[in-house]
């Protein structure tokens, strides 16, 4: 709060007015004078931002019975359609000022971050939270509460005839508006309402679109793969679910650790993006990135029976470039090598027939030169008969 001494002057006409223009006092008594009125105003000042930042507003409310709160964290009802519930509803003002606090239920939605979001205050409800009604039907209560009062109300849930199975969640609202500056503002805190009208219930988690991508890095075998994941809640009833994302290659080999994270809950209908990374995938030239998808319900909701395993993967080619390179090295020190023992072939031969060449000059004649002469060469000369002499 804004403590504005010059507000009342100016309520009476005389903002203008000055203490010291009416005072017919010395110089050094004024300045006195100002001193005194100064600290005066600054203590008071003082005093009343201290009190006003001492002032808290707390509002809190949760499940209770007729005598107090029961330790519940949300409304579950497990119904009929045409069946009408009734419960308890605690009002607590934990801050250390009255206030006049409104309480009324309103339909629930996942907000697209996977909370737990309900319809704005002036927002009339459509689905579960047009069931719920105070006394003599209301749909909203205006309760004054001195600071640290606690209310129990009562509260109805009337559940229409033609209810179609499965949950319908709401909420119930406590709503506090309070002026700061220029705008209103609105506080709320709220408890979860979960309605599973009796039927043909569907626990049921679908994945919808995948893609993956691979991000390679310095180290061939460091690189890693991303997932992108569509989760729908295709059945009637709210689930979470715990993820399992990995990457195999060929014969279903895994590459490395997978990666485990919990989704929050989906309510029917809901749907949510979901991105996760694994590391130290190598380039492989193949790889089989994959989902594995729990369905899952939290501690305090309504079991709906058993939950069958969901499977999605994808295909995603990377070329194995260390491999690739290790082959063209190889490629090229055979090729080289080939080549290189060509040409010694090839200086050896042209060697060879340089020698010849050279000997032929060097000698004159060869052995042709002399067979057309007519000299006997020693593979001409047949061997001399051998004699028997008998004596």
């Amino acid at each position: 709060m804004a403590f504005n001494y010059t507000q009342p002057l100016r309520k009476l006409g005389l903002a203008n007015y000055s203490v010291f223009e009416h005072l017919k006092v010395s110089r050094p008594f004024s300045r006195a004078l100002a001193l005194a009125l100064a600290t005066v105003f600054l203590a008071t000042g003082a005093a009343v931002s201290a009190a006003h930042a001492a002032d808290t507003d707390g509002i809190s409310g949760g499940p209770a019975s007729e005598t107090g709160a029961d330790g519940r964290s949300r409304f579950s009802y497990q119904v009929a359609p045409g069946q009408q519930v009734v419960d308890e509803y605690e009002v607590r003002n934990t801050g250390t000022s009255a206030q006049v606090m409104t309480v009324f239920a309103t339909d629930a939605f996942n907000t697209p971050d996977g909370g737990y979001g309900l319809l704005d205050t002036g927002v009339a409800p459509t689905g579960g939270g047009s069931w719920v009604s105070f006394a003599a039907g209301a749909k909203q209560l205006s309760l004054p509460l001195a600071a640290g009062a606690t209310q129990i109300i009562r509260f109805t849930v009337n559940v229409p005839a033609d209810a179609s199975p499965g949950d319908h969640a709401a909420g119930i609202v406590i709503s506090v508006k309070s002026p700061s500056g220029q705008v209103i503002v609105d506080r709320r805190v709220a408890t979860r309402v979960y309605v599973r009208v009796s039927g043909a219930i569907q626990a049921a988690l679908t994945i919808g679109n995948i893609a993956a991508s691979y991000q390679s890095q310095l180290n061939p075998f460091a690189g890693t793969t991303s997932l992108v994941f569509t989760v729908k809640n295709s059945g009637n009833v709210a689930l979470a679910a715990n993820a399992v994302v990995g990457v195999n290659t060929f014969l279903g080999i895994g590459v490395t650790e997978p990666q485990h994270t919990s989704i929050e809950e989906l309510l029917p209908g809901a749907t949510r993006v979901v991105t996760m990374t694994v590391s130290g995938v190598a380039q492989l030239g193949y790889l089989n990135p994959y989902v594995h998808l729990i369905p899952t319900v939290d501690k305090d909701a309504l079991n709906p029976g058993q939950f069958r395993q969901i499977d999605r993967d994808t295909t995603l080619i990377v070329p194995p470039w260390w491999l690739i390179g290790l082959i063209l090295i190889a490629a090229s020190v055979w090729l080289f090598l080939v080549l290189r023992r060509r040409r010694d072939d090839t200086n050896a031969a042209a060697w060879i027939a340089q020698m010849e060449a050279e000997a032929k000059l060097k000698y004159g004649t060869t052995e042709q030169d002399l067979v057309g002469a007519g000299a006997v060469t020693a593979s001409d000369a047949s061997p001399a008969p051998s004699t028997d002499t008998k004596r």
